[in-house]
């Protein structure tokens, strides 16, 4: 029988971060990556236990965290279980990529191109709320892989102030909005802004596609449930593989992307 994935990572004594808190964001991590489904069991409180060498109660808080927020429900008598998407609560990530992909049953990467810290220029001061702060910005440039085909060429722009000790290393093994989940940032909605492009000479070569092939250049700001804008992101999408389908209902305007599998 295949290893539950949640009891293939390992917690922190060292850290400054609670052991209830860690296991919380290996569970959420988990869920967000598509290893964990909904309906999957989690492991026994006896499991987490032996695995994790913590108390009964610090598995019991993480779970009762995890169950408030809407993300794993318990049935008496049955264990614990992956909640199904449309009761987990606002809280649960806005957008990750690695999700996306996953539940379209496809494998998602990512390439790092870029890391660096920097002096943000007055145009994301003004984006990321950043006036009257001497905050420094973290900006990085990844390529997103679907079954190996790079799909997205995305720079992402956050305040250093909100996770003070990343690196380049830390970035290539973790997804960030993991990181972020376990020191409290959690997004509660973002504003995206497509626009139609062609793409340029660089911009085709590492996408894989002819210059002046179309693409979806899309803009996004994600705000945390108190409003603080805390990420900038600029990515451009292959128009060849994505699709984006727009509902018009009496309460509002909804939309979904799908990416080509054939292409």
């Amino acid at each position: 029988m295949e290893k539950n994935p949640i009891l293939l990572s390992t917690l922190s004594m060292d850290s400054d971060i609670p052991l209830y808190s860690q296991l919380v964001s290996i569970v959420k991590r988990n869920i967000s990556a598509g290893t964990l489904n909904t309906g999957d069991l989690l492991p026994s409180e006896a499991e987490l236990c032996k695995t994790f060498d913590i108390s009964r109660s610090t598995v019991r808080q993480a779970i009762g965290a995890l169950e408030s927020e809407g993300l794993v429900v318990r049935k008496q008598g049955r264990g614990t279980f992956v909640a199904e998407p449309k009761v987990r609560r606002k809280t649960e990530m806005v957008y990750s990529f690695t999700s996306e992909i996953s539940s379209m049953g496809m494998t998602p990467s990512s390439t790092l191109i870029e890391f660096e810290i920097i002096d943000p220029t007055p145009d994301i001061v003004k984006v990321l709320e950043l006036n009257g702060t001497d905050s420094k910005v973290y900006r990085f440039v990844r390529i997103r892989h679907v079954d190996g085909e790079p799909l997205i060429l995305e720079t992402s722009f956050y305040p250093q102030y909100i996770y003070p000790k990343l690196t380049k290393e830390l970035l290539q093994t973790h997804s960030f909005y993991s990181l972020l989940y376990e020191v409290g940032v959690i997004p509660a909605n973002a504003v995206d802004s497509y626009e139609a492009v062609l793409m340029s000479r660089k911009e085709a070569e590492m996408l894989n596609s002819k210059p002046g092939s179309c693409g979806f250049f899309v803009q996004r700001r994600t705000f945390t449930e108190s409003g603080m804008v805390y990420e900038f992101t600029q990515s451009l999408m292959r128009a060849d593989r994505v699709k984006l389908d727009v509902f018009l209902h009496k309460d509002g305007v909804s939309f979904s992307r799908s990416v080509d599998k054939n292409n």
